[in-house]
């Protein structure tokens, strides 16, 4: 079994990647954003540190206001550090949890989607990592469309993330994830090198 870590910027495609290997390959997909937003619910250890750091207008009927967050985070820098370090104080731990829950099961690929794969140090638990990347004017496009912000918006997110040349240089392969087709080929590719 080996463990494929994907990442890249907030549109860039992330889950349209993990979800193709995960179709064709036996590959269990660990999604870091899924696991903060179940972490955000039911007024947990990971919502209370939030509610400490950023007050109680982020909480809305005990749940995170997502929205309300981001709004914080996108403008700034040092909240957005704030949040980050909160992130891989419990998230991280529970990614690593799941990961080792999954380890001896019957597949062939983790896959660990995390936007900060190398900010959290989660890359060093990775036997291989993809770097998806695409043009600024898509990923603002699909940012826009998933959580229905203004491109003004959309575009405050981006500014706020490291850009493509960071993750060239960082990943073991990249996918400009653009055509659906090229994309879909350009996986097949990378998973036949990794056999």
């Amino acid at each position: 079994m080996k463990i494929i870590g994907i990442t890249g910027n907030s549109g860039s495609g992330k889950s349209t990647i993990s979800k193709l290997i995960s179709k064709n390959y036996e590959a269990k997909i660990i999604d870091a954003d899924k696991i903060a937003k179940e972490m955000t619910k039911n007024n947990g250890e990971y919502l209370q540190a939030i509610r400490q750091a950023f007050g109680n207008d982020v909480i809305k009927n005990n749940e995170l206001d997502r929205k309300k967050l981001a709004d914080i985070v996108f403008l700034n820098r040092a909240e957005k550090e704030k949040l980050d370090g909160l992130t891989f104080e419990y998230v991280v731990e529970e990614i690593k949890k799941e990961l080792e829950a999954n380890q001896n099961l019957d597949y062939q690929y983790i896959i660990l989607d995390v936007p900060l794969l190398f900010e959290s140090k989660l890359d060093k638990l990775c036997d291989y990592t993809i770097g998806v990347i695409a043009p600024k004017t898509e990923k603002i496009k699909r940012i826009c469309k998933r959580d229905n912000l203004s491109e003004e918006k959309a575009l405050q997110r981006l500014n706020n993330q490291e850009n493509d040349e960071f993750y060239i240089k960082k990943c073991d392969f990249i996918i400009e994830n653009v055509d659906n087709e090229k994309t879909a080929k350009r996986v097949n590719e990378i998973i036949l090198k990794l056999q």
